[in-house]
């Protein structure tokens, strides 16, 4: 049902971490394949997508969604972890939406309120739950995940993400 993208440069301990979430999604079958879309990094990221069971492949989002066998995309960063449940509002969401979706910020480990204001907003911190044809046409005009979820209409999920830390 749902083909899981993550877009990497150098994120082997962010990688790990969000593949951890996603091992319910993949054993209830909601998540179908997992594309680690890798932009060069020189890191063990390859190593922790392979002894995963992940797509591996170069080209950046572009070639993931082209590789995609589902007809719906999540799209999250390496690092940021899915809340135990995340499931069911994705599940709802697809049955009856065609329209973009993210999820709601978990509240637990959230940065304070200032540091949130000033720190910048990433279009993709939140995740992104797209059909393959959305990405599909946007990705031409997009030349990153990032810029791909940049600007773009949603609906918010009541499914909770833990954001990925900023890195420096």
């Amino acid at each position: 049902m749902l083909s899981v993208l993550i877009e990497t440069r150098n994120d082997e301990d962010g990688l790990a971490r969000t593949l951890a979430s996603l091992i319910g999604g993949a054993i209830e079958g909601v998540v179908r394949e997992v594309i680690v879309c890798d932009n060069g990094s020189t890191d063990q990221t390859g190593k922790v997508a392979d002894h995963a069971g992940c797509l591996y492949i170069s080209g950046g989002i572009a070639a993931g969604v082209r590789q995609a066998k589902g007809d719906w995309l999540l799209l999250v960063e390496p690092g940021s972890r899915l809340v135990e449940g995340w499931m069911e509002g994705v599940i709802a969401h697809t049955s009856r939406q065609k329209m973009p979706a993210r999820f709601s910020r978990s509240k637990v480990g959230r940065a304070p309120f200032l540091s949130r204001v000033f720190s910048g907003n990433r279009a993709l911190s939140d995740g992104l739950v797209i059909t393959k044809s959305q990405a599909s046409a946007l990705v031409r005009r997009a030349s990153s995940a990032e810029a791909l979820a940049r600007g773009l209409a949603s609906k918010r999920l009541t499914s909770e993400i833990r954001v990925a830390p900023r890195v420096a």
